[in-house]
């Protein structure tokens, strides 16, 4: 299961002071320039979260270079189609970024790339990822991740929602073509003129792609930073005892070390903003203060169903079927994190669910 946010409701913090430069993002079919030879394109998401910001740069003679695809849906196809005559001067995509593999960043782009004759690139994970989500079309879910959510304490109801609903991953996504340019962690590359930079982070997906143009002040920062909401960082059945919340907060200092404070930055959802360091400090705090929040709740052995009050706020139950799978994930990832630093430890019943409690 992935989704690009995280529609949890978390702990309020005092807020930091985020500057939007814009007054309104623009309707899907159409653009709107926030820097020169750099436009915001929007594409409507059949989600809670409705939508997802597209970035095309000037790539000089050879078109436009394209950050992020939009999902697979007919209303997605008709908006790029307004967008192929009236928001790009008439000039091809010369090549196709993306970010990660989550169907609202990727699911366009095998079709694109095919239209205009040009290049996927993505780092090597997130294609190879979605390449092995995407086979697993139409089959029937594995008993390893039935016994995942077992585990997790779900009843016998949710686990047959989850097989029904398994195998959707790849209806949202275009086959993606057969090769593509990978994208390295630290490397430069020229678009229009002007030099970006790859700055890789992990937790919300496994290789997840940024790019900082110094020059120009700008940074692409897909779902690893967005000013209003907080991506999703789970734990999924097929690696079940990965830590990916430690691998999220290094992210978050990785970006601040690597990206000064003065930069525009351009998310894949909500707005463009200024003030990335104290947003990126908002993050990581707030992550810490969940965690103290569920550390305080394991006084008492649980399971993982039990802790999403403490953590979000609410009790979540199986009316929403996607909702349930991201709590799940989510308590997951603090609950390994928790283990990993020695504070917390599990232990499994004679029905094979696991209980935590505080170390």
């Amino acid at each position: 299961m992935t989704k690009t946010s995280n529609a949890v409701p978390r702990e309020r913090l005092d807020k930091p002071v985020l500057v939007y430069p814009f007054e309104a993002p623009p309707p899907p079919g159409a653009s709107l320039e926030v820097a020169p030879g750099v436009l915001w394109l929007r594409m409507p998401l059949p989600l809670q979260l409705d939508h997802i910001n597209l970035w095309a740069i000037d790539d000089g003679a050879d078109g436009w270079a394209l950050v992020d695809t939009g999902m697979r849906t007919e209303e997605t196809v008709a908006a790029w189609r307004r967008l192929f005559t009236q928001a790009t001067d008439g000039r091809r995509l010369s090549r196709v970024f993306v970010t990660h593999m989550h169907p609202d960043h990727v699911g366009m782009a095998g079709w694109l790339v095919r239209k205009f004759g040009c290049r996927l690139w993505m780092t090597r994970l997130e294609y190879l990822n979605c390449r092995v989500l995407t086979a697993d079309t139409g089959r029937e879910a594995p008993e390893d991740a039935t016994h995942f959510y077992h585990r997790a304490g779900w009843s016998d109801g949710a686990i047959e929602n989850y097989r029904a609903r398994f195998g959707n991953f790849g209806k949202r996504i275009h086959a993606l073509p057969d090769s593509y340019r990978r994208l390295r962690d630290g490397e430069t590359i020229t678009i229009g003129g002007h030099d970006w930079r790859v700055i890789v982070g992990t937790g919300h997906s496994p290789e997840h792609a940024c790019l900082y143009c110094p020059a120009r002040k700008l940074l692409i920062s897909g779902d690893q930073v967005l000013p209003r909401i907080s991506s999703n960082v789970s734990v999924h059945p097929t690696e079940p005892d990965e830590d990916p919340m430690s691998d999220w907060l290094a992210s978050l200092a990785k970006l601040k070390a690597q990206v000064p404070d003065d930069v525009l930055v351009l998310p894949a959802h909500n707005e463009p903003f200024r003030g990335l360091h104290a947003r990126l400090d908002y993050l990581a705090q707030g992550q810490e203060r969940t965690l103290a929040r569920l550390r305080k709740t394991l006084a008492e052995p649980r399971r993982v169903v039990d802790v999403f009050a403490a953590l979000f706020g609410r009790a979540i139950g199986e009316a929403d079927p996607g909702l349930l799978n991201l709590a799940s994930g989510e308590s997951l990832a603090c609950l390994n994190h928790l283990m990993q630093r020695g504070q917390v430890s599990r232990r499994f019943d004679d029905d094979g669910v696991a209980w935590y409690q505080a170390a």
